[in-house]
């Protein structure tokens, strides 16, 4: 996020749907009948825990994932994210499924009026993972251990992941990717003036000093997919 118009573009970039929306998407782009629709929390999409009635062999809890209008105007990168997320599954790390839609796509573009202009979001529905965030457990070094231990087996895995329209990962000033660091200087203001502040402008600086300096050297992720 940032200030100014930036601020201001970003959320009206946000899908803002409600429970009743989200759960006639459900039910008109996916055919499943949903029992109930609770929002989940969310960066600059819209997510929702969506609960359906039993099907014969199929789960009964799904993810719907609304992308915000700026991201939906790049349908290869939702393309890549979804078949990155199959890759994994069929490598046995324990992800969510891609669910088709009622025309046997991984997602779906809808058009919704806002009263002011005609908005486009892509939709997909991912099946529901129950658990805990990592943010909600003590942490342990075993517990690092074996976050590093998965983040090492993902990378290596990700290694073998072909598709076409990979290049759509590669965002100019992305500032999820580690390599722009230094682009997190303009949402210092967010910190005020105390000491994580402090703390947060010594890493920056540190990262300009010892790793940009040296980016060269080391080889390159290919995928962040989200």
């Amino acid at each position: 996020m940032s200030s100014g118009n930036d601020q201001q573009s970003e959320a009206l970039s946000k899908p803002t749907f409600s429970e009743e929306q989200a759960s006639a998407l459900v039910e008109s782009v996916f055919g499943l009948k949903v029992s109930k629709v609770r929002p989940l929390p969310s960066y600059d999409d819209q997510n929702f825990h969506v609960y359906v009635s039993k099907t014969k062999d199929g789960p009964t809890e799904y993810v719907l994932k609304i992308s915000n209008t700026k991201a939906s105007k790049n349908p290869d990168l939702i393309e890549v994210q979804n078949h990155i997320i199959m890759f994994l599954k069929a490598a046995g790390f324990p992800t969510a499924s891609v669910c088709h839609t009622k025309g046997d796509n991984t997602a779906s573009l809808v058009s919704v009026d806002s009263g002011s202009e005609i908005k486009s979001y892509v939709v997909r529905l991912l099946t529901y993972l129950p658990g805990r965030p990592i943010a909600e457990l003590p942490i342990s070094p075993q517990l690092l251990y074996e976050i590093g231990k998965l983040a090492a087996k993902l990378d290596k895995t990700l290694q073998r992941f072909h598709h076409p329209k990979l290049s759509s990962l590669h965002r100019e000033n992305f500032i999820w990717n580690l390599k722009n660091v230094p682009l997190l200087e303009k949402y210092l203001y967010a910190l005020g003036q105390n000491r994580n502040r402090e703390i947060v402008e010594h890493v920056i600086h540190l990262f300009k000093e010892e790793v940009m300096t040296k980016l060269s050297h080391f080889r390159e992720c290919e995928y962040s997919p989200n």
